[in-house]
């Protein structure tokens, strides 16, 4: 399957879940005789529903059904008017790749649970079959089976990784990376960090001093800091991801789940509240199942087939 299918395939509980309540909804407003009047109070009631039913949150549902209620309407459709809104939300926070730095260093955080040592290993091997040679690091040092799962996904990829024995100093793992790194020719770098919890202060504090000694081995590192979200959590993630980016630095969102979910709108809400970018989504549990995100296809395979 292409990106798109994919995609689509990864959003079918989300899109089974609103659908068929957005139909009714259009099917109501886009008569030819409701398009040349304003959008009445009950089709922008029902349109607050469903979008806060997926998960899609009150701040972002609240500008998308107001733009939508006051714009004339002159024959164009509600779906239309909802598409154009919710991808106006993802271009204000699209921002082009880090590029120029080699060995390009990404730091992947988040809480344990996520899913964020196996989408190392899931961007390792989307990274490989782009032509790159990355390298991953194994610096989650407090948890034994956490390096091993590295492992086994570096296996399956086919690259290199640097570990070091459990309780080592992961910002002294990070460093020696990033060396063994430039000196195989490995790029880019793909450092899994320990989960911790945002309410940690000195797990926090720790990856802060990861991100101050890979400044030391690469002039500009990390060049960025990915935070893996669940999909499934929802709106619990938002906070997470406030308390992540103030220390860490997050530069992008990598929404893992969103085939386990029929609350995939909850995309909409971190572009929209956070500022941040979704960079990838995680479609399934096999290797080859994380995939670039693109708001347009995101906006297409939630809307485009049944509207």
């Amino acid at each position: 399957m292409g990106v798109l299918d994919r995609l689509r395939e990864g959003l079918s509980r989300t899109k089974q879940h609103i659908v068929s309540r957005f139909d009714e909804i259009v099917q109501r407003a886009d008569t030819d005789e409701q398009r040349t009047r304003p959008i009445d109070v009950d089709t922008i009631e029902a349109l607050e529903a469903v979008l806060i039913s997926a998960d899609v949150g009150i701040p972002a549902t609240e500008r998308i059904v107001t733009a939508v209620a006051s714009r004339a309407r002159r024959g164009e459709s509600l779906r239309d008017l909802v598409k154009g809104e919710i991808r106006k939300i993802f271009d204000a926070v699209e921002r082009p790749d880090p590029d120029g730095h080699h060995p390009h260093v990404t730091l992947v955080v988040g809480v344990n649970g996520t899913g964020k040592t196996t989408t190392v290993g899931k961007l390792a091997n989307l990274l490989k079959a782009e032509g790159k040679a990355p390298l991953v690091c194994a610096a989650d040092t407090f948890r034994a089976a956490a390096v091993e799962q590295l492992e086994i996904w570096a296996e399956r990829a086919g690259v290199d990784i640097v570990r070091a024995p459990e309780g080592s100093d992961p910002a002294s793992v990070v460093f020696d990376a990033i060396q063994s790194g430039k000196a195989r020719g490995r790029d880019p770098i793909l450092v899994d960090t320990a989960g911790r919890l945002h309410t940690r202060v000195n797990l926090m504090n720790e990856l802060d001093k990861i991100r101050r000694v890979a400044a030391r081995a690469a002039e500009g590192a990390p060049h960025e800091v990915l935070l893996v979200l669940d999909a499934t959590v929802g709106q619990n993630g938002l906070q997470q991801a406030r308390e992540f980016t103030s220390v860490a630095g997050v530069t992008g969102i990598v929404l893992t789940k969103l085939d386990g979910t029929a609350k995939g709108g909850v995309a909409v809400s971190i572009a929209h509240d956070l500022k941040l970018p979704i960079k990838y989504v995680g479609v399934g549990e096999g290797i080859d199942d994380l995939i670039p995100f693109s708001p347009r296809d995101y906006v297409d395979a939630l809307f485009v087939d049944k509207w």
